[in-house]
């Protein structure tokens, strides 16, 4: 009398490669829209940064007549740059820290006449750039 065939445990080395080649497809065919998404939230929360930094920088001219010079930059709303200048600095500091974008790099101030833009660098962290690696203007958030 024969012995009942064993039963099989765990799987063959053909099957494994077939289930990595399948999710190998998929990763690929669904990471390039994932990775868009995520690079979009960045630049969107960049854009909302600038926002809320806009309503900062505007407390500060309605405290003291203007915005801070491009020298000065985000600095002056840490603490009063030149008391003289702007004695009608709040006694509490309009940030507490100085902001950064969605790739922890610095904002760019640049007071402009009566006005100022904000300039994120975006991925590459250098001026210019194409698609995500794009500078983000404040002006073109709006």
């Amino acid at each position: 009398m024969k012995h009942p065939s064993k039963l099989r445990a765990g799987f063959s080395l053909i099957e494994l490669l077939i289930v990595i080649v399948i999710l190998g497809g998929l990763v690929a065919v669904v990471a390039p829209g994932l990775m868009d998404s995520a690079d979009q939230a960045k630049r969107d929360t960049v854009c909302l940064k600038m926002n809320d930094l806009e309503k900062r920088l505007d407390m500060f001219k309605l405290d003291n007549g203007m915005y801070p010079e491009t020298e000065e930059g985000f600095a002056a709303l840490t603490a009063n740059p030149d008391s003289e200048r702007y004695p009608n600095y709040r006694a509490k500091p309009y940030l507490k820290k100085i902001p950064k974008d969605s790739w922890k790099s610095p904002f760019v101030y640049i007071k402009k006449g009566d006005g100022f833009e904000l300039i994120s660098f975006a991925a590459d962290r250098k001026e210019g750039g194409e698609e995500n690696s794009k500078d983000i203007l404040f002006s073109a958030c709006r």
